[in-house]
């Protein structure tokens, strides 16, 4: 077998309006091209062999074990990789379940579609169904090795595309509310919206973050001298910068217990809590000042209470989490090697912030913390003695997080919105130490230790214990709130002849109403009155380039037949979407051959149309007009014959539409007709002729 062309496709597209993120591979199965599985000897034990799982396949038949029974039966190559492609990235970890295969004109070649989650992770699971079939077909077996390493690699693509746990809040916010999204190509910065309603984030900073807060909020000290001055509880301390200066330091904060950490640390790297001696005071010093960056190191009184993260998001509290170091309970029959190692199991547990909790690992510090509590690797624990592997309670060295959100103190809700504000942060993480959050600070010699800008969100998305709080919600309710859109009207046009006279009309009339209009051509893609790149840019890169800009306030898009092969749209959805005509042009390319499929593609632009948009249609051409049963939104049609059935019957229901009747072009809405203008009167119209 020989793929002779795999593509990406990230709109909405030829194969499904609803699935954007598709994979298209052209594929030649040469010699299996007129073999069936069932023709293949060992072909379908050694698939069932090395893929199990493909018994949860249904497929046609629409029952378990119904892709395998096609199999058994007889079916094309081509067929099945797609369906090895999907379960391979199933396995890695991305749940897929869209896929279609179909045979071109050309006998033997393929057409086969997978989803992918990641673009690469896609790309790679056809490639590896090609070369999985291939091996079965040829040898009766897919060596283990082979799947081991395909899994590993799949792992890793879907590893190094993802987002974070925390942007990956948002977007999933951003989808249920209906806001669009694109990644930029700098920063690992997300556009949420279009045009001049786009707002921007990274990670959890957003576009209203001021820089002041992130610098003030990045220099603990500097927080802690401004929070002490407008009266907040912090903690007893100073700052050091040699180690000659520490001893009196410690007195200056009133003696041990203390703390230790960098000035300008984050997720709890270098340091050290409730250091009781001088020797434990040095060897703190070294591990916070080797994580500083300007090697200044804060000493601060120590004080016990429990570790609480609270979120608040435009000056309200959204989310209280208790967080608790990384420990095991013991049984007493297993070590605490095999403890961690049975923490460690856990399915919501990954590497760094890939997964919900972060894996437990063991370093000095951890060796250190369990002597102290009398223990070593080998001991066994008594059943259910806990044991702490770590001082500090950040998830990102193995802690856990229990929701405390319903039990906060009032006086503590206002508290805490107060800080946020004195710090400057639209979007802040404040670290507080207390014995119990349901009582006033004050009253339980409890303290605001940090305040954290680009704060992480899943201890509160996905806590441990307690309930999940959607603090997306807030942070979308703050950058969009209502009734402000998320999106600029866009007009879209599509059609074999006529398509760049018709966006420019459009452009023009929007014009007049005093907007900034960004549009695309055949001779360019233009914002306002100036031409921004030149060439033929119909597709959507240049959709995304007007729909990215900050100063366009609608968007008129023409929409070429290449662009949506290529990629697919370079949007969800649009307001309006015109189909001009479908004629016999450039028929053969991209394995569209006759005219049907070519009106089924211009056709995906009108099916992206939203509910409450229209969808213009040529009432004179079949393939047009016919497009009218598969689109959700409202119908206007156009047409060059006042007498058109279609148009009479369309109106006659209180329809739109527009026609050109006795020299004039006119609206028509149920009874009633709208004259625009004569003809003759309109330049582009050549006097009417």
């Amino acid at each position: 077998m020989k793929i002779l062309k795999i593509q990406t496709l990230r709109g909405p597209n030829y194969w499904s309006i609803r699935r954007h993120k598709l994979v298209l591979m052209r594929l030649d199965l040469e010699e299996w091209a007129d073999k069936t599985t069932s023709e293949i000897p060992g072909f379908y034990e050694g698939l069932i062999a090395a893929l199990p799982s493909l018994n949860d396949h249904h497929c046609s038949p629409g029952h378990q074990g119904g892709f395998l029974q096609r199999v058994r039966e007889g079916t094309m190559m081509g067929h099945v990789i797609e369906h090895v492609a999907l379960e391979l990235q199933e396995m890695a970890g991305m749940p897929v379940g869209f896929g279609r295969t179909r045979e071109t004109a050309t006998s033997g070649i393929y057409q086969v579609v997978i989803e992918y989650q990641h673009e690469q992770a896609g790309r790679y699971a056809a490639r590896a169904g090609v070369r999985m079939c291939q091996s079965i077909a040829e040898t009766g077996t897919y060596p283990a090795a082979e799947l081991v390493q395909d899994l590993r690699d799949l792992r890793e693509f879907a590893a190094s595309a993802a987002l974070g746990p925390s942007t990956e809040t948002l977007i999933k916010e951003a989808e249920a509310r209906g806001i669009p999204w694109i990644p930029l190509s700098a920063r690992f910065m997300i556009q949420l919206g279009y045009g001049v309603h786009q707002k921007r984030i990274q990670a959890t900073l957003s576009n209203r973050t001021g820089v002041l807060g992130v610098e003030l909020a990045c220099d603990k000290e500097g927080t802690k001298n401004i929070l002490a001055s407008a009266g907040v509880p912090v903690p007893r301390g100073t700052v050091i910068n040699y180690l000659d200066e520490l001893r009196g330091a410690i007195e200056d904060v009133g003696g041990y217990p203390i703390v230790l950490k960098p000035l300008d640390g984050n997720h709890g790297r270098g340091i050290t809590i409730d250091i009781n001696s001088w020797e434990a005071a040095e060897e703190a010093y070294d591990l916070a000042s080797a994580a500083s960056k300007t090697k200044s190191v804060i000493v601060e009184r120590y004080y016990v209470g429990r570790d609480h993260r609270v979120l608040v998001v435009n000056g309200q509290v959204i989310a209280v989490a208790e967080r608790v170091p990384a420990n095991v309970v013991g049984n007493g029959r297993s070590t605490v090697e095999q403890l961690i190692e049975e923490v460690n199991r856990d399915p919501q547990r990954g590497d760094g912030h890939d997964n919900v909790l972060t894996r437990i690992t063991i370093d000095k510090l951890s060796l250190d913390l369990l002597q102290k509590q009398g223990y070593a690797m080998d001991s066994v624990v008594p059943a259910g003695e806990r044991v702490f592997l770590r001082a500090t309670a950040n998830l990102s060295t193995g802690g856990i997080a229990v929701d405390r959100t319903d039990e906060i103190h009032p006086e503590n809700v206002w508290l805490f919105s107060r800080v946020a504000k004195i710090i400057g942060l639209d979007i802040a993480g404040i670290d507080v130490v207390t014995p119990d959050i349901s009582q006033p600070l004050r009253d339980v010699n409890g303290v605001i230790v940090e305040v954290n800008a680009a704060p992480g969100f899943r201890m509160h998305v996905a806590p441990s214990q307690g309930l999940p709080r959607n603090v997306a919600g807030a942070v979308f309710d703050m950058l969009f709130p209502s009734p402000q859109p998320s999106r600029v009207p866009i007009l879209a046009v599509t059609g074999t002849n006529g398509k760049t006279t018709t966006t420019r009309l459009l452009a023009h009339i929007v014009k007049q109403t005093g907007q900034i209009t960004g549009y695309t051509t055949t001779d360019g893609t233009y914002i306002g009155d100036y031409l921004v790149e030149s060439g033929d840019n119909t597709g959507p890169q240049s959709a995304q380039l007007i729909l990215s800009d900050p100063t366009v306030e609608v968007a008129v898009l023409e929409t070429a037949r290449g662009g949506i092969l290529r990629s697919g749209l370079g949007f969800d959805q649009c307001d309006v979407g015109v189909v001009l005509n479908v004629a016999a042009d450039h028929l053969g390319i991209g394995d569209i051959d006759t005219v049907e499929q070519l009106g089924k593609l211009k056709s995906v632009l009108v099916e992206s149309v939203m509910p409450k948009g229209y969808a213009v249609l040529n009432a004179d051409d079949p393939l047009v007009s016919q497009m009218a049963q598969r689109v959700k939104a409202q119908i206007a049609y156009f047409s060059m014959n006042p007498d058109n059935e279609l148009v009479a019957k369309h109106t006659a229901a209180g329809g739109l539409a527009a026609i050109y009747e006795n020299g004039y072009l006119s609206i028509l809405k149920g009874d009633w007709t709208l004259r625009i203008e004569q003809a003759v009167n309109v330049p582009l119209t050549m006097g009417g002729r």
